[in-house]
């Protein structure tokens, strides 16, 4: 009974080294691995209404308190070179013409070194980014990328390097406004929080012809960065499982469903 418990025993302890372990990681630390590689999250994009098509920003955000719109994390770490890890959430609805999107970030030393949109590198700054897919008839994908105080970059193709950068004839459509102002203020100190409320017109998607959203799932990701801010860092959504950072990864999109 002894040999056979031992047996037994190194019998485990083996199944434990193959299987338990990657890189010398623990096999709780694996098992997380490949739940993020292999998951695809969801998220149902209420629809609302207002009495203008138009509505302030003041509007929204009183919307997305009165309607309790819930909140979804941006707190996937995909590389360990890069383990800041800021608060981050984000909520999504939409009406017939436009998409309204609420981050709120808790982050320490926050950056804002452009206040125009036109030239600007916003993922240098303290950023947000939301990239989709809306189309159902092709695979061009679209990055807004907004730094703290709301100033930012708009562009679209299939492909990374091959993409249309839309103008401020385009950008100054999309209404926006931070809790930190909208004027740059360089590196600031210590921890802060920031809220970024947005209304973005569902035309701006020009380069796509699709279906109205009402109904439709499409692909989209959401992102936290800071190239340049003290502590780099690349957090996401819906997870993204390569070798190194790379937000361009529409085959790493999570799923977002419009209802009607």
């Amino acid at each position: 009974m002894k040999a056979q418990t031992i047996i037994t025993a190194a019998l485990i302890c083996a199944m434990a080294v193959v299987c338990g372990c990657k890189g010398g990681k623990a096999a709780q630390d694996v098992a997380q691995e490949d739940k993020q590689t292999n998951t695809m999250k969801r998220i149902e994009v209420a629809k609302v209404s207002f009495d203008t098509a138009m509505p302030t920003i003041d509007q929204v955000e009183e919307m997305f308190e009165r309607e309790n719109v819930e909140f979804h994390a941006i707190d996937v770490v995909n590389w360990e070179a890069y383990p800041y890890k800021p608060e981050v959430k984000f909520r999504i609805v939409h009406s017939d013409d436009e998409i309204y999107l609420q981050y709120v970030v808790k982050e320490d030393n926050p950056r804002a070194m452009f206040d125009v949109d036109e030239g600007s590198q916003p993922y240098t700054d303290s950023c947000v980014e939301f990239f989709m897919i809306p189309s159902d008839r092709d695979t061009i994908y679209y990055n807004l990328e907004m730094n703290c105080v709301g100033h930012g970059t708009f562009h679209g193709g299939a492909e990374r390097r091959d993409r249309t950068v839309f103008g401020d004839d385009v950008l100054s459509q999309v209404r926006r406004r931070s809790t930190l102002g909208d004027k740059a203020f360089g590196q600031a100190e210590g921890p802060q929080e920031w809220t970024l409320t947005l209304a973005i017109p569902k035309s701006i998607y020009a380069l796509s012809e699709f279906a109205p959203f009402e109904g439709r799932t499409v692909k989209a990701n959401f992102y936290k960065c800071g190239d340049k801010t003290p502590v780099p860092h690349f957090l996401s959504w819906n997870p993204i499982p390569i070798e190194k950072p790379n937000f361009h990864r529409p085959d790493h999109f999570g799923e977002i469903h419009f209802a009607e």
